[in-house]
């Protein structure tokens, strides 16, 4: 496999700039994932890695060879698309074998590395079939497969599941998880799902306007964002944000308040007193506090109760008119129109400058 360095890479169209300065390290055998709203150059980012678009600054690196004019082929990536792009007249056997037989690799060598790829991705009683025998799921694998068998050094995803519903993206990012403990393989993949990014990647590239706005493991993403963008967009329902403003600072504490929220201490540097600045605190955070003295609470009329089985999703609106949501686990009763507080640990709170 191999390892990959972006330094400084822009991409442009004429005056309009989508990719601007990214700088990225991966590591020989990571999982990246590139997440962001649709718009935000995740795509581009990843054409150009694969060589289907210039690169128009910057320089991109592959296992230390510099490859910004490399032909794609030569940049030993293979790339998985969101379409299967399967030959409908070849079976999973001719499809998966095509590139080899086009570059005139042996036929003792094109079975060998048939049959471990469909090993691997469990096509093995497939080989016979046609496409259109195959469900949704069954013909990504075969796509994958096609990879797999040109034995690259990156392999690049571009939303490979989207085109699937619930239960197969499920299945579906079981197998390229799987897939990725057992090959040890350089892997690159892009998507607007956050569960998806969550639970495949090593570490996740967030972007927004063609800018990075974090890099990191999940869990740092998720618990430790970077700004208010990220905070935002990671975490499902979104993080709430309060305004508030900075009664004070001590010993990296950041005393803030608001008309709707009694003064509490929280983490934050390089604010100062005075300072207006914006609180997040994730609805999971959200606790029922009906009979619990806490300076960390918020309180309201519920406007919204999602029962999911697994969670309770509750929305209420504060006297001052703010909306803000809370996750329960399993089920609580809770009736539209009631009242309802919620307390919060102010460790858990974050805080972002307003801008």
């Amino acid at each position: 496999m191999a390892s990959l360095a972006l330094k400084s890479v822009n991409k442009s169209f004429g005056s309009l700039e989508v990719i601007k300065n990214v700088d990225l390290e991966v590591s020989d055998g990571e999982f990246v994932v590139f997440v962001g709203p649709s718009g935000c150059g995740k795509s581009t980012l990843l054409r150009m890695i694969a060589g289907l678009e210039d690169i128009t600054g910057g320089e991109l690196h592959i296992d230390g060879k510099l490859c910004n004019e490399a032909e794609p082929r030569e940049r030993g990536i293979a790339m998985v698309f969101q379409s299967y792009a399967l030959y409908p007249h070849l079976t999973v056997y001719d499809n998966m074998a095509f590139g080899l037989s086009l570059n005139k690799t042996p036929k003792a060598e094109v079975e060998r590395r048939v049959q471990e790829a469909a090993r691997i991705l469990q096509l093995e009683h497939l080989l016979d079939r046609k496409p259109s025998q195959l469900s949704g799921g069954q013909r990504q694998r075969v796509a994958i497969g096609r990879a797999i068998i040109r034995k690259p050094a990156v392999f690049l995803f571009d939303e490979p599941l989207s085109n699937l519903d619930a239960a197969l993206r499920m299945e579906t990012r079981v197998e390229i998880a799987r897939l990725h403990r057992e090959l040890g393989a350089t892997m690159i993949y892009v998507t607007h799902d956050q569960v998806e990014a969550m639970t495949l990647a090593d570490k996740i590239v967030v972007l927004e306007g063609g800018v990075v706005r974090q890099i990191g493991t999940p869990m740092e993403i998720y618990k430790k964002p970077a700004n208010q963008f990220v905070a935002g967009f990671i975490g499902s329902p979104r993080m709430n944000f309060l305004d508030v403003r900075v009664d004070g600072v001590s010993s990296g504490k950041v005393d803030v308040s608001s008309d709707i929220l009694r003064p509490i201490a929280v983490d934050g540097q390089g604010f100062v007193k005075g300072d207006k600045a914006i609180l997040g605190i994730r609805p999971q955070y959200l606790k029922r506090g009906e009979g619990v003295q806490s300076a960390a609470s918020l309180g309201g009329v519920v406007t919204l109760v999602e029962r999911l089985g697994t969670e309770t999703i509750i929305g209420f609106q504060m006297p001052s008119g703010e909306n803000i949501c809370a996750a329960f686990f399993e089920d609580e009763a809770v009736e539209l129109g009631s009242q309802i507080t919620c307390v919060f640990d102010p460790a858990q709170a974050v805080l972002f400058p307003r801008a």
